[in-house]
Parts: C-alpha cells; sequence; structure tokens
C-alpha cells in the first residue's frame, strides 16, 4: 500500500519553498519574461539557501538523483530525497518554473550526475552547476538516435557533435553530453559525459528565442575534436548490448517526475489564479453540488482540478518509488504524460475562462500558457511517454512496439 499523503518531515519544506516561490519568484517574473536571456541574478541568495539543504539532506529543488544501491541495511522504506524534492520543485514552480529552471546548481545536468555518478565524481561535480545536452538537429525525443560521438583517446575521449536546445547551456559551469561510443551497436554505446566550460572544442553557438520560460537561457552547443578526461564518463565505459543504456536512461526515472512536478506547480498557479478571478465575478464553485448543476465556467474549473489531481498523485507515486528502490520507469513516464498534457490543457482553458484578462498581461495567465507547453515536450514527448508506458503494460522491446 503506498501512502500518498505529504509526510509530515516535509512541510516545513514545502512551506519554505513556498515563501521563496511568493516572494523572490513572482515578483520577478514578468520582468525575466519580457528581459529574455538576462541572467536573474536576484536568485543567487536562494540557489544558496538551496544548496545548503541538499548539503544538510533536507532537500532542495532540482538537484537531487535516483541512486540505485544496495542498502539491505537502510532501515527498510523511507519518504526520502526524490519525494521532498518534487514537493519543493511543486511550490518554486507555482512562482516561476522558468526561474527555477534558472537557478544555480539545480539543473537537470546536476539530477543526472546525482543519478549514475560514482563516489569520486560526486565529490568532484556535486557543487558544479551542470546541465543537459541530449537534443541534436537530427534527435529530438528518440535519445538512441544520439549521432555525437565519443572516440577513446588513451585516456581521454574526443568529443564531436552539436546539440540544441539546452536548458542553461551557457550559464552552467558544465554540461552533461550524451553521445555514442561506437553508432553500430546502437543503444548500448550511449554514454554520458560531464564536460566543463572553457574546455577546448566546446563552443556556445547562440541562444534561442523562445515562445515560453524565457527566464531560462536555452543554448546551442557545439563540440569539435572536444577532449575530455575517461573519468569524466559518468557509469561504465562497458558496452554492454544485453543491458543497452539502461544506464544513462536511470536519469529520466529522476528527471521525469521533476518535469512533471514543475508542470504540477504551473498548473496550480493558473487553477488559483482563475478561481480568484471567477469568485471576484461572482461565479461560485461549489463542491457539494454536481458540476452540471452549477455554472457552465464552474462545471468547467471542476474538471481542470479533477485532472489536476490525477497528476499529483501519479507523480508523488513515481518519486515514493524511487525513494524506497522500487523500479519507477513506467511510473515515471504515467507522471511525465499525465502532468504534461494535464497542465497544457489546464493553462490554455484558464486563460479562455478569465476571458479578456486570461489574454492581457494583467494577470499571469496568459504566460503560464505560453510556459506550460515545453512541459509537455522536453524530458520526452508526450508521444514518447504513451510509447514507454505501452511497452511496459504490454512486454514489449524497442524493437517490437515502435
Amino acid at each position: 500500500m503506498i501512502n500518498l499523503e505529504v509526510p509530515k518531515k516535509a512541510k516545513a519544506l514545502v512551506n519554505q519553498a513556498r515563501q521563496a516561490a511568493t516572494e523572490v519568484f513572482r515578483p520577478i517574473s514578468r520582468k525575466y519574461d519580457r528581459a529574455e536571456h538576462a541572467y536573474p541574478s536576484e536568485l543567487d541568495m536562494l540557489a544558496a539557501l538551496l544548496d545548503g539543504l541538499n548539503t544538510s539532506g533536507e532537500g532542495g529543488a532540482g538537484a537531487a538523483g535516483v541512486r540505485r544501491k544496495d542498502d539491505k541495511d537502510s532501515g527498510g522504506n523511507r519518504n526520502g530525497g526524490n519525494l521532498l524534492t518534487v514537493l519543493g520543485t511543486i511550490e518554486l514552480c507555482w512562482g516561476d518554473v522558468a526561474l527555477l529552471l534558472s537557478m544555480p546548481r539545480q539543473g537537470l545536468g546536476n539530477a543526472a550526475i546525482a543519478s549514475v555518478a560514482n563516489d569520486e565524481q560526486l565529490e568532484r561535480f556535486g557543487k558544479v552547476w551542470a546541465a543537459m545536452a541530449i537534443t541534436e538537429p537530427g534527435c529530438g525525443s528518440d535519445s538512441a538516435a544520439i549521432t555525437t560521438t565519443a572516440t577513446k583517446d588513451g585516456d581521454d575521449y574526443i568529443l564531436n557533435g552539436e546539440k540544441i536546445f539546452v536548458t542553461s547551456g551557457e550559464r552552467a559551469d558544465a554540461v552533461v553530453v550524451w553521445a555514442t561510443l561506437d553508432k553500430s551497436k546502437g543503444r548500448a554505446a550511449i554514454k554520458s559525459f560531464v564536460v566543463e566550460k572553457g574546455t577546448p572544442g566546446f563552443e556556445v553557438v547562440r541562444l534561442e528565442h523562445k515562445l515560453g520560460i524565457r527566464a531560462s537561457d536555452t543554448a546551442v552547443l557545439r563540440f569539435d575534436n572536444c577532449r575530455v578526461p575517461a573519468k569524466n564518463l559518468l557509469g561504465s565505459p562497458e558496452i554492454d548490448t544485453k543491458k543497452g543504456f539502461a544506464g544513462v536512461m536511470q536519469t529520466f526515472d529522476n528527471t521525469r517526475p521533476l518535469v512533471a512536478a514543475m508542470a504540477i506547480g504551473v498548473a496550480r498557479a493558473a487553477l488559483e489564479e482563475t478561481r480568484r478571478l471567477l469568485e471576484k465575478a461572482g461565479v461560485e464553485v461549489d463542491y457539494d453540488k454536481p458540476a452540471l448543476a452549477q455554472h457552465a465556467a464552474a462545471a468547467t474549473f471542476l474538471q481542470l482540478e479533477a485532472d489536476y489531481e490525477a497528476a499529483y498523485l501519479t507523480t508523488l507515486e513515481a518519486a515514493w518509488m524511487a525513494d524506497n528502490r522500487k523500479p519507477n520507469s513506467l511510473q515515471a513516464s504515467i507522471a511525465k504524460a499525465k502532468a504534461g498534457r494535464t497542465v497544457v490543457d489546464i493553462t490554455l482553458k484558464c486563460v479562455e475562462l478569465a476571458g479578456t484578462l486570461g489574454y492581457t498581461e494583467e494577470s499571469l495567465l496568459e504566460k503560464w500558457a505560453r510556459d506550460s507547453k515545453i512541459l509537455d515536450i522536453f524530458e520526452g514527448t508526450q508521444q514518447i511517454q504513451q510509447l514507454i508506458v505501452a511497452r511496459r503494460l504490454l512486454g514489449k522491446t524497442s524493437k517490437e512496439l515502435k
């Protein structure tokens, strides 16, 4: 039996995250949406606070990892770091998702390092701000189609290729780059490397102008004979065709629930603002009456809330399973698929329910509608998540079900 109630020990973290979202993120949300590519310097102090929370073991938002160790002596099941990180992420994204993505040392690359790095790598890179570089011009959600190469040369690997849509690609201190050791061996040869800024052959080509999450820089990166120490390869350097690339894919077991949590935070923000506007307009949402017996706007709002609750619970389940050392790839994809689709539906419908206020900059509703779409795309699109879920439920391999 899985208990999906928020544990008591998480309440302090949730309150702190809500306070940061209210007092730091919300006041500057519109400012940095307009000032695209400008670094939000107001985040430096908050980032230092989250560093302290992560170091103390209290959890923060964005940088926790799923550690798959044999822990027979760990004392049994516990609600731990992943659930705390998800809860903190929800609160901070209630404030502003793009600002969370801009937080130093709380990036998706940090989650990758925390998930699959060995102890020595954790020591070296634990406090480094790391972005994640997977997508390429000819490779989107199909991570197995990566063409960036990593060629062994003595004690180094030489990387060649181009990555696009890299969140914090310019601001981060390092990038976790996915590359193939041998294209002929398919998925099994995909490995991830930590490439530090300033490494010869590593270039930030340009920054993208985007529909949403404008406060977060999104970069195009190029690697031209970029020499990286072999000790920067995360996980095993061996190509195990039987295991496939489960090692690097393990990162997604952690980051997909995090992206789902981001979506939930944005969705809740939109619902709360819409409810405020409906009440101001005299529309009452009554939980004791059937939806169809109420104002049409209230009935729609109740439907949106139900979708939100379903997405919220699936995300908590995925995080709970990670903390209890249970395989959660299926649940991680279910959470990402449900939350990604739900946040888009909710924010767009909230804009509609709010009428002219929803479409203007008088409210943040139009911004949340723009921000939400990426949450259904990155870390695996809606269609990819549904494909993964179908494979898991039907017991099919990637070759059997495409």
